[in-house]
């Protein structure tokens, strides 16, 4: 029996991550460490790019679960070098977008778990 495994989830967020990797920490790597905002992220360029599928046997998929180099940790599948400028480019996008959206709600959300880290201690009395 075979299985039709959706990757276009997993190739994206493995690109993301390469991408957010070249950003700096403060604020980008930071505010996409949210939650929220990840999968808002994920959302962006997910509705932006066709899916695609690949059919496996469920002996194949159960045996390259459990390898550390599966189908499944690659980042993306061999894809022509445009189709991959273009999903890193609608990660760019996408980065761009919700800091224009968000940006208050971003600054407002990461200056408040600065400023509670930098309080001084009430332990001591």
């Amino acid at each position: 029996m075979n299985t039709v495994v959706k990757l276009t989830q997993q190739s994206v967020l493995g690109e993301i991550e390469n991408v957010l990797d070249t950003y700096s920490y403060h604020p980008y790597q930071q505010a996409f460490a949210i939650p929220d905002l990840r999968q808002e992220l994920i959302d962006f360029v997910l509705n932006r790019i066709p899916c695609f599928y690949s059919e496996i046997s469920d002996e194949k998929l159960e045996l390259e679960s459990s390898e550390k180099n599966s189908k499944f940790n690659q980042k993306l599948p061999r894809r022509p070098l445009e189709q991959k400028l273009h999903l890193q480019n609608l990660i760019h996008q996408g980065i761009y977008a919700i800091f224009q959206q968000k940006s208050d709600w971003i600054s407002h959300h990461l200056c408040e778990s600065v400023e509670s880290a930098c309080e001084p201690s009430h332990w001591f009395g």
